[in-house]
């Protein structure tokens, strides 16, 4: 397993995006001006794409917004979710993040809630499909 960080929209966060939100999900609006701002990572299986997600700074200092995270359908149950959720975090927390926010399907929550994340704020849609706030604290509490 390796990750790899991009500053740049890679083709291969492109193609699982498109197969996982666009062909398998029904989202029409998959891509936008934020890709071109934001930090992309992929997570590969013996050199073969399996999962991505994206990154890029929020409102307020040291928040930041992770999102568009995919995992390949054939790689599945195999934790590469929360895997490549940590690399991000890791990666926030290394450019001065302290707290991470998302804005997920109503469907992964519980998902979510594993990795530390809670609910903030109020349901709402995007594309029809039910979504909700959730942020983590980056700051570790001894």
């Amino acid at each position: 397993m390796d990750i790899k960080v991009y500053h740049t929209l890679h083709k291969d966060a492109v193609k699982i995006r498109k197969e996982v939100f666009m062909e398998e999900q029904g989202f029409h609006d998959e891509f936008d001006e934020t890709d071109g701002n934001a930090v992309h990572l992929v997570l590969y299986i013996d050199q073969i794409p399996a999962a991505t997600c994206r990154f890029f700074p929020g409102q307020t200092q040291g928040e930041y917004i992770v999102g568009r995270i995919a995992v390949e359908k054939e790689f599945r149950g195999n934790h590469l979710g929360s895997r490549i959720l940590s690399a991000a975090e890791s990666e926030i927390r290394n450019s001065g993040g302290n707290t991470v926010r998302l804005h997920a399907q109503q469907q992964a929550r519980p998902f979510y809630e594993k990795q530390g994340y809670t609910i903030f704020g109020e349901p709402d849609f995007d594309e029809d499909c039910p979504h909700i706030w959730m942020e983590k604290s980056l700051i570790k509490i001894y």
